[in-house]
């Protein structure tokens, strides 16, 4: 995988590797930046690993479900907040998780990209199989994201990125390995998309953030206005052309929606 895409950013969670032996794995691998948290036990664990020659960065600060780092692009002027998530199993941990997230979002205003397990799902339709999705939890989990200013970057491939590869009548299958942006992330980086890449020795499909491409994109989450759009030059023209009183009401939302959508 890393052959393939050589990505400049490799994120391993849920590594289960810790000290020397963390160290002596990813010094095979093609990155000469490295970052390693502690386990716990045999659990848990995050690996950060860069290409010193194309970004640098710093580590700020960690738990045992995220790691939060400044991301500088070398040869540019550009710097943005890249947290990794591994949220707990336990349903229990995940409210901890959503209240750092949200702390993390009042103390800063960096363009800013989160993603990795959040271990939760937002809607019916990011579930296959098993129990109903509890729409407590992920109301919670939605009311984090809307407080930190996250927008879903929508994604191509295969829609689940989890399964407990049983048989069809006990096969349970999710969406819960996901990336999230502020409107100052998807400005700097418009055409960024997340694509879900093909598992290998794993029950997780790996995430590939290519920031060149939006192309065959599936937008999971409902219109929402950005208030990040107004500071676009071209979007009160968009705005006018859209909306002209010579049609149906009906027509030009619809017309106003197909065209914002161009803008992400």
């Amino acid at each position: 995988m890393v052959n393939t895409n050589k990505p400049k950013i490799l994120i391993v969670t849920e590594t289960k590797v810790g000290g020397s032996r963390a160290k002596d794995i990813s010094n095979h691998l093609p990155f000469d930046g490295t970052l390693h948290t502690d386990t716990v036990g045999y659990a848990r664990g995050f690996w950060v690993l860069w290409n010193l020659d194309c970004v640098g960065v710093d580590h700020i600060a960690s738990t045992e479900q995220e790691v939060h780092t400044m991301i500088k692009v070398r040869n540019s002027e550009l710097s943005w907040l890249l947290s990794a998530i591994y949220a707990n199993p336990r349903i229990s941990e995940h409210s901890i998780l959503w209240n750092n997230l949200t702390s993390v979002s009042e103390g800063q205003s960096f363009p800013w990209i989160m993603m990795g397990d959040f271990n939760e799902v937002l809607m019916s339709d990011d579930k296959f199989g098993g129990r109903p999705v509890n729409f407590w939890l992920a109301m919670k989990f939605q009311h984090c994201l809307d407080t930190c200013g996250m927008t879903d970057m929508g994604f191509s491939g295969n829609r689940f990125t989890w399964t407990n590869s049983r048989g069809v009548a006990n096969l349970i299958q999710e969406r819960i390995d996901r990336s999230f942006c502020n409107m100052r992330w998807l400005l700097m980086y418009p055409k960024a998309s997340d694509k879900h890449l093909t598992w290998v020795h794993s029950d997780h499909y790996p995430l590939l953030i290519d920031l060149d491409s939006r192309s065959s994109l599936h937008l999971s989450c409902p219109f929402r206005f950005q208030l990040g759009w107004l500071s676009l030059p071209e979007f009160h023209k968009l705005f006018q052309k859209a909306w002209r009183d010579s049609i149906p009401m009906e027509s030009a939302i619809k017309s106003f929606v197909d065209a914002t959508k161009k803008l992400e």
